[in-house]
């Protein structure tokens, strides 16, 4: 498989790509903003399995050039892409009162805009029976538990949960399925500031294992579904 994802220098996207050069004969390419981080990812990626296909690039979903960076690199290391795994995000934890519309504006540019923009440059490389995977929250899961402080966070979260069921319909035609998980507590540097004193009962790595085996498969069985993925909220 020819795999994308963003976000992978910390947290489940992380762990999801240390799975994921483990389990098959893929070919990775991992993006995000910090390059140290992927420095360090790939040089735990190469002892793990040195013959491992990973290819990183630092690269910012909402600000950096697609068509003359990120695209024609793709097209080099890949050609095709067969599952897109949109992991990158951020996460304001501030009373509603004390928010600014630029709060707001950050979280919609990194939780929703940055991966539209992702899918409609991915979208024309992805062959038919492909499988793009959103990382939604809990926090924007319609009924679940709300918590104080993440009004801006939750609501870019659930714009990324609807956005999902619009695409599965809309790339219905071209074979692709889209799926969203809505992921609980994971003991990652984004739970840590949203909830300082809990401790998650899932670790980083267990996430990001399920998380690649989910984009594996998982739309085999789904298409358009918001799959919420917890033990605790948070």
């Amino acid at each position: 498989m020819n795999i994308v994802i963003s976000g992978a220098s910390s947290g489940v996207g992380f762990e999801a790509v240390l799975e994921l050069i483990g389990s098959g004969n893929h070919k990775i390419i991992a993006l995000a903003r910090s390059e140290d981080k992927l420095y360090k990812l790939q040089e735990i990626a190469f002892a793990l399995n040195p013959g491992c296909m990973l290819y990183t690039a630092k690269f910012d979903i909402v600000h950096d050039d697609y068509e003359n960076g990120l695209i024609p690199f793709i097209k080099e290391k890949m050609g095709l892409v067969d599952i897109l795994i949109n992991n990158a995000g951020s996460l304001v934890n501030k009373p509603f009162m004390q928010l600014s519309q630029l709060d707001f504006a950050e979280m919609l540019q990194n939780n929703l805009l940055g991966h539209v923009k992702m899918i409609q440059k991915i979208v024309p490389l992805m062959p038919s029976k492909s499988h793009i995977v959103n990382i939604g929250s809990m926090g924007g899961f319609q009924g679940s538990q709300k918590f104080s402080g993440l009004s801006a966070y939750s609501s870019s979260k659930a714009a990324l949960h609807s956005l999902t069921e619009c695409l599965a319909a809309e790339l219905s035609g071209l074979g692709i399925a889209v799926n969203c998980l809505a992921l609980g507590s994971a003991q990652t540097e984004m739970l840590e500031k949203a909830f300082p004193d809990f401790q998650s009962p899932v670790m980083a790595f267990e996430m990001g294992k399920f998380i690649a085996d989910f984009a594996l498969t998982g739309h085999k069985f789904f298409n358009g579904k918001i799959l919420p993925v917890a033990q605790s909220t948070p």
